[in-house]
């Protein structure tokens, strides 16, 4: 059996929607938390690399010294092994930045369902996706770019890796773990709770379609 090596930064965090894609096509998933209280995964035995999302910034150099700089090796390792990565949204933003890209605070957050702009040719779902995120990327000349939004770009592959600004991952369960771990910082975006998890429970059965397709072919260009 395939193996998947998932890598989360707080206990809130779950592969959902993306872990059952992988799941469905064979794959066994280890789920492992990156921090700073972390001992840092050996990759051996593993045949691709989810990396999830973090209320922190890659460009945070106290998160780099924290812990931040371990998974950055670690993702040389995968590099040099030829271990392809699947990036949600921080993952994504790693991915940027270890391959030269940079990554800035955005002027606005993107928070909710959105469509994309998905370059032609790439088969890849307009959406809507689930955004929750205030960074962008820049990507590296080495990028191939798939899709876009007025604030970011949103997908994106370079050689077997794959990284997505919003979260194919989503749908009412983690959401709602979500808001329940920053009851604050919830209420000092202003969100409309109730209304949102209504419409995450709304999109979830089509989002999990997408989000299928989304890793058919992320897995589409392995070797």
């Amino acid at each position: 059996m395939a193996r998947a090596l998932v890598l989360r930064h707080h206990l809130e965090d779950s592969p959902g929607l993306v872990g059952e894609a992988f799941e469905r096509r064979g794959y066994e998933l280890d789920l492992v938390m990156m921090n700073e209280n972390s001992v840092t995964p050996a990759l051996e035995g593993y045949d691709v690399m989810v990396i999830l999302g973090s209320t922190y910034a890659v460009y945070d150099h106290e998160v780099e010294a924290a812990w931040f700089g371990r998974e950055l090796t670690l993702m040389g390792e995968a590099d040099r092994r030829g271990l392809p990565i699947f990036g949600v949204c921080f993952g994504a933003q790693a991915l940027c930045r270890y391959y030269g890209g940079e990554v800035t605070r955005a002027a606005d957050e993107e928070i909710g369902w959105f469509e994309v702009d998905v370059v032609p040719g790439i088969e890849l779902a307009r959406g809507p996706w689930f955004e929750f995120h205030s960074d962008h990327c820049t990507l590296p000349d080495s990028a191939e770019l798939w899709a876009t939004s007025p604030r970011a770009v949103q997908a994106f592959a370079i050689g077997q890796n794959v990284g997505v600004q919003f979260h194919p991952e989503i749908d009412e369960a983690q959401l709602k773990e979500w808001l329940a771990a920053d009851e604050e910082v919830t209420r000092e975006l202003g969100l409309d709770q109730e209304a949102l998890l209504e419409q995450t429970a709304r999109e979830t059965p089509a989002a999990r379609v997408r989000t299928q397709e989304l890793v058919d072919l992320f897995l589409s260009r392995l070797d």
